[in-house]
């Protein structure tokens, strides 16, 4: 990889990385997806795909069994899953309060591309090289969280992005491994997602196994009948 150059400005990091911004418009993808928190899901096989700005589809299989889906939109989630047969018909709050962080359909979709979870133009940033990558800091860090980027010096893109919510103690913390380019496009091979709090730690680790672009997707979902709805406390 390329070395971190030590007099660029925060301000060139954060345009090359929209320069690199994901520009395809749909995504087929097949992943491994190993969960480990409350109650572990090891060894789950998962397709992803996403309609750019508009849908994010993710179904799960154990052993060539379908065990849940889950369908995002910008304002609306649903999912269910056939272990204890639950589901959730709602807004972001289920997904925001599991994962530690206030979420939404563009956050959610950033995060499974690679690019910042946050509008990074919005603000002013200090920048420092920890570890040959670029780490980036709000000059002013906001009142309910703090926030913190690391951004590969040969891509531009993501290698960690962390937001912490101080009231609260909550810590999302997504780790990027190596890209590689399919299709012209850089795409993350894998990521991993902890969020934790005071008491516990929950971790996602994603393995893309296989990813296309621009092919037709569809997005087939009904959540069956008998089962029960999940409601926030």
């Amino acid at each position: 990889g390329s070395t971190a150059d030590a007099a660029i400005s925060a301000k060139s990091v954060i345009k090359n990385h929209y320069a690199n911004t994901f520009n395809k418009e749909t995504v087929n993808a097949k992943l491994k997806v190993k969960y480990i928190g409350k109650s572990d899901l090891p060894g789950v096989t998962a397709s992803l795909r996403i309609k750019k700005n508009d849908t994010i589809w993710i179904s799960l299989t154990k052993l060539g069994f379908p065990i849940g889906k889950a369908l995002i939109t910008p304002n609306r989630v649903s999912y269910y899953e056939k272990i204890n047969h639950t589901y959730f018909d709602g807004d972001f709050a289920l997904l925001s309060n599991w994962l530690g962080a206030d979420l939404d359909f563009e956050k959610v979709q950033n995060l499974l591309l690679g690019q910042s979870i946050l509008d990074l133009k919005k603000d002013k940033f200090n920048i420092n090289l920890k570890e040959n990558k670029y780490l980036l800091t709000p000059k002013k860090q906001y009142d309910l969280f703090s926030i913190l980027f690391m951004i590969n010096p040969d891509n531009f893109k993501m290698n960690s992005q962390e937001i912490i919510q101080k009231n609260e103690n909550k810590t999302l913390k997504i780790d990027y491994g190596n890209y590689s380019k399919i299709q012209g496009e850089l795409f993350p091979t894998t990521i991993k997602i902890a969020a934790s709090d005071i008491k516990n730690t929950s971790t996602i680790d994603v393995d893309y196994k296989s990813v296309e672009f621009n092919k037709p997707v569809s997005f087939p979902f009904s959540i069956p009948s008998n089962y029960q709805q999940i409601v926030l406390k």
